[in-house]
């Protein structure tokens, strides 16, 4: 099997415009991914993921720097689970969210990369992929719905 890059594509009916701020702003990342975001969604800067233990206090903060932004069209950066670490190409998994507008609402096309850069051995390299598979698998439909939610109202 393939353990380099994670797919998923979904259409919403949403503007692209709507659809960029939920993949890109803190205040709409929040509502269907980590339960907190720190960032300023501009190339370059960094922020962080945070996800909540069941005391309501951090229990995973993940450092993550903006690659691109191009409202809206595209949106992607970089992750890494050592809270210590600056993502870069070495260290990082890449997630991608490009907006391809269609006649009613917009084609959302999601991908991460950097599985095998990460120099893991096979059965790390596999544990983590499909931890994120799992992870896309709940998110994505996630975003979905959130994104109709936002739109309807």
């Amino acid at each position: 099997m393939e353990y380099g890059i994670i797919e998923r594509e979904i259409h919403v009916e949403a503007s692209p415009d709507i659809v960029y701020d939920v993949v890109s702003r803190p205040e709409h990342l929040r509502e269907w991914w980590p339960d907190d975001v720190k960032l300023d969604p501009v190339p370059g800067a960094v922020g962080e993921l945070i996800w909540h233990g069941d005391d309501g206090v951090p229990a995973m903060v993940v450092p993550m720097t903006v690659v691109e932004a191009e409202p809206p069209r595209r949106f992607s950066f970089r992750w890494v689970y050592d809270a210590d670490a600056v993502p870069d190409e070495s260290n990082s998994f890449l997630v991608t969210f490009d907006l391809v507008p269609t006649d009613n609402g917009t084609t959302v096309r999601m991908t991460e990369t950097g599985f095998r850069e990460r120099g893991w051995e096979i059965a790390v390299l596999e544990a983590a992929y499909n931890e994120h598979i799992e992870g896309w698998n709940r998110f994505v439909p996630r975003l979905a719905d959130y994104i109709t939610r936002l739109a309807t109202t």
